[in-house]
């Protein structure tokens, strides 16, 4: 027998900075894909990076002979340069070929083609993780937790390079981290070339990375995206990327355009049609518009014609809040209407410096207008902690259209379009205050409007009140022409919803405002014109009447918080009920998820489990099906446990990059410790108390899934350091526990089954690869508490098939 290799110092150093860089380009990859993609790709980078490193194990596993314990140092410092030069020439073929957003054969061929583009770099990878995990098997322990920790800091480093870099040079710098993996393996082996050219392809892309950094923030970037959601996109006048999004402003600052309006009324004067403007883009499809403005409101009246802003006249010398200031469009309206003061809520920082300090010049500097406050931080969150009250709360066309910071873990959520966001914002309203809400409206589809009013109907009742059409108008505008290239029956819907009974002088107000406009008054007190629309608005059996909607149109909650996903899963491939207008690709999106789950069980069967089934002739897999259950079941269990709270602690924590740094980071860095801690152990023992350990952490996952949601209840107006803490005290001891269940594994079928621990990582892998991408759709169904729980269900089969386990008889590996 061969006597297994010990690990060396920079054995170790080579796994962190391997591991460090993997996760780097796994986050990354998130906001790309948000960019050349569409937002809903986003998640998928998380599939792509374990499926790729899925295969990487597979490959050890089935060639031994190429991957021998004498060679180990040797093959760590090849696959890790090979990662390196891969991360290059795999991110710059995906710039170079046009997405084809469609969920057609085409589509789904090109969906697999960049699937397997992107994966290549995560294959080499993968087989340096596994080389590392499965041929040091007295350190396993030590070097699991390694992984885990250079995993965990990458969340970290993500958000500090991402807030300084733009998205190619920090390919160039990850690609220098994992060049530099290769030079630590190396010190190891005697491969010197292999130690040189590792030298030189990190240098030089260090190098290249602050070159590069330099260049885009004088806005002239070396790699320049060309190709944005499958179109040629134009250079845009100022661009800077983010941990969670990637803003650009586009236009001529001094060419005179159409005023831009979301619904502005056909009366307003066609001599006046001119304005000068600049378009800003968050993830080149969530868009925003900046207007020119020298201190003169009457070259605003434009804003005034506007479906959006007819809560303005009902509401005059008001306190308003804005949420999303976004170009500045809502608080220059506010101005426009003269109200007494206006607070601006924006969660992007990036946005507020394009608005207030690079077009500063261009908008007039709204930050500095008398009454005008704008505040950088997530809106909900904000709203639970301050403690003033508003007579407006504006929210029109607000969309997560793109991927956030968590986008390799969530689908596209939004906290304000919630159950338990609109009673919160009832609580923050004056007794005359009056939500404004304004969403995308198509005559022959309302789905969005129509969830609008099971939202309002849900929160009054919640709130106490009995009779919510008393509280409700609705107008809609169908805009000249349609949406371009989606329908030509399309416009605009706004909601408003008063916190006290509207009055005799509101409705006249309104009605008046209708006729002057020619605005559509759907519903109101005294008007009626859509049967369903006001059946979804007042009935008390609001869950029969969403059930009979061909749409699901039921009130989001933060369990289900998915307001712009209305596909029912098993309606995914009719077609038919794809046709939302302009928000037609969140329809698709859930269509594309079940050809994305596809791809990804069809990419998982052909590259992982039918070439291990090929070998299945050696004699250490006879009989060691419990081991495989053990390994599958908590690579789903670890994954769908992992996004759960990854999704839930978002809107708790109250922006993307605190749910995602601080999810991440705990989970991974006390999993670290957890499987650190497995060391220790009375000798001769083969389990090392492990049916002690799992359930113990069956106990923990019940006590946080029992814990969490009174926590988040309790603290979410507490101070953001406050919930840091909250959640941070939550997370360690559930990711400490998380992670003994791996390493006792492999101890235990090291004991049981030499040489088989390859294709045990793999397998793992393999179920976390779709577990990624079940999660989401569990969480679109079902609620991310049904993830959890069914997460934890996973870990209960595992420690069933960790005692089986122990009941094999041991068995040598065979050649």
């Amino acid at each position: 027998m061969t006597v297994a290799p010990r690990a060396k110092s920079s054995t170790y150093v080579g796994l962190f900075l391997v591991t460090l860089a993997t996760l780097f380009y796994e986050l990354l990859l998130t906001r790309i894909f948000s960019v050349t993609m569409w937002y809903h790709f986003a998640f998928m980078a998380v599939s792509v990076a374990m499926f790729g490193m899925t295969v990487g194990a597979v490959i050890v596993y089935l060639r031994p002979e190429r991957y021998r314990a004498e060679n180990v140092e040797r093959d760590l410092a090849r696959s890790s340069l090979w990662f390196a030069v891969t991360i290059i020439a795999s991110f710059l073929t995906h710039l170079s070929v046009p997405f084809i957003g469609k969920a057609t054969l085409l589509g789904v061929w090109s969906l697999a083609l960049s699937y397997l583009v992107i994966a290549v770099p995560f294959v080499f990878s993968g087989i340096a993780v596994a080389l590392a995990l499965t041929r040091f098997p007295r350190e396993t322990n030590r070097l699991y937790a390694v992984d885990l920790i250079g995993a965990a800091l990458a969340c970290i480093a993500f958000v500090f390079v991402m807030g300084h870099v733009d998205g190619p040079s920090a390919v160039f710098g990850v690609t220098g981290l994992a060049a530099a993996a290769g030079v630590a393996f190396g010190v190891g082996s005697d491969d010197f070339r292999a130690r040189r050219a590792g030298t030189a392809v990190a240098v030089l892309c260090a190098a290249i990375a602050v070159w590069g950094a330099q260049r885009a923030a004088a806005q002239d970037p070396l790699v320049r995206l060309t190709y944005v959601k499958g179109q040629i996109e134009p250079d845009p006048l100022w661009e800077k990327w983010n941990s969670f999004s990637r803003i650009a402003v586009f236009g001529n600052p001094k060419a005179l355009s159409p005023p831009s309006g979301w619904g502005l009324s056909a009366i307003y004067p066609k001599n006046k049609r001119t304005k000068l403007q600049l378009g800003l883009n968050i993830d080149a499809t969530a868009a925003t518009v900046m207007t020119n403005f020298e201190d003169d409101l009457s070259k605003t009246d434009h804003l005034q014609y506007d479906v959006t802003n007819m809560v303005h006249y009902v509401r005059p010398d008001s306190s308003v809040l804005v949420v999303g200031v976004g170009g500045g469009r809502d608080v220059l309206s506010a101005l426009s209407f003269n109200q007494k003061k206006v607070t601006g809520v924006e969660i992007n920082d990036d946005i507020l410096r394009a608005l207030t300090v690079e077009f500063g010049d261009f908008t007039g500097h709204l930050d500095k207008r008398p009454g005008v406050e704008l505040v950088n931080d997530e809106a909900r969150s904000w709203i639970a902690r301050t403690d003033q009250t508003f007579d407006i709360l504006q929210v029109s066309l607000i969309d997560t259209w793109a991927a956030t910071a968590a986008g390799a873990f969530t689908f596209t959520e939004n906290s304000l379009y919630t159950l338990d966001a609109w009673k919160l914002f009832l609580t923050k309203l004056t007794p005359r205050g009056v939500l404004s809400f304004s969403r995308w409206f198509f005559p022959d589809r309302p789905g969005e409007i129509y969830r609008l009013a099971t939202l309002a109907n849900a929160a009054l009742r919640e709130s106490g009140i009995d009779d919510p059409r008393a509280h409700v108008v609705i107008f809609t505008h169908l805009i000249s022409g349609g949406v371009p290239g989606e329908s030509d029956s399309a416009g605009v819907g706004t909601m408003l919803l008063s916190k006290e009974p509207l009055t005799e002088d509101d409705l006249n107000t309104l009605d008046q405002l209708a006729m002057k406009y020619e605005f559509n008054l759907v519903i109101s007190p005294r008007v009626s014109k859509d049967p369903l629309l006001e059946n979804f608005l007042t009935t008390r059996e609001l869950d029969a009447a969403v059930d009979a909607y061909e749409l699901d149109i039921s009130p989001p909650t933060d369990d289900r918080p998915f307001f712009f996903h209305m596909l029912r899963l098993k309606d995914a491939l009719q077609t038919e009920l794809w046709r939302q207008g302009d928000m037609s690709f969140n329809m698709k999106a859930v269509a594309l998820l079940m050809a994305l789950l596809a791809v990804v069980f069809g990419l998982t069967l052909a590259c992982i489990v039918v070439p291990l089934w090929l070998t299945t002739r050696r004699g250490e897999l006879q009989g060691a099906w419990p081991l495989f259950a053990f390994f599958g079941a908590i690579g789903i269990g670890f994954m769908l446990v992992e996004i759960s709270q990854m999704q839930r602690l978002i809107v708790f924590l109250g922006h993307p990059v605190y749910g995602f740094s601080v999810v991440l980071f705990s989970v991974l860095l006390s999993s670290g410790v957890g499987s650190f801690s497995t060391l220790v152990g009375r000798a001769g023992r083969t389990d090392d108390g492990g049916v002690g350990r799992l359930v113990i952490l069956l106990v923990v996952l019940v006590l946080f899934g029992s814990a969490t949601p009174w926590a988040i209840e309790h603290f979410a107006a507490a101070t953001t350091p406050v919930r840091i803490a909250v959640a941070t005290g939550l997370l360690l001891p559930l990711g400490f526990v998380l992670g003994t269940a791996f390493p006792l594994g492999m101890k235990l079928a090291d004991s049981k089954r030499e040489g088989l621990t390859p294709w045990l990582w793999g397998i793992n892998g393999a179920a976390g690869v779709c577990a990624s991408v079940v999660a989401l759709a569990i969480s679109l169904a079902f609620g991310i508490t049904a993830t959890f729980w069914a997460g934890s269900a996973c870990y209960v089969l595992a420690l069933v098939a960790y005692v089986l386990s122990r009941g094999l008889a041991p068995r040598a590996a065979t050649s």
